[in-house]
């Protein structure tokens, strides 16, 4: 399933992987919980809690691959790479 159709669909989770200072300089999406990559393992039962689809993203989309690849490598399905902040941020305010 494509990420526009993903998001169309709702019940989805928006999540940030970038660092603080990177939202501080960059902008940030109002609904995201933004969880640093490098938290992620440890704050994974936040993330396994969500109900629906988890999104994740970050500056360049690298990051956030990661977070997902983590995620499935766990086991999780409903996961996915929404790539980076701004390219994210587009597709959003166009649907």
């Amino acid at each position: 399933m494509a990420l526009e159709d993903v998001l169309r669909a709702g019940n989805y989770h928006l999540i940030d992987v970038r660092e603080p200072l990177e939202l501080e300089m960059d902008g940030h999406i109002e609904e995201a919980q933004n969880i640093p990559l490098g938290e992620l393992e440890d704050r994974k039962q936040e993330v396994v809690n969500l109900s629906g689809t988890k999104i994740f993203f970050c500056r360049s989309g690298n990051r956030s691959g990661k977070a997902a690849e983590y995620f499935k490598s766990e086991g999780m399905t409903d996961v996915y790479n929404g790539g980076g902040y701004t390219d994210l941020k587009e597709v959003l305010d166009n649907l």
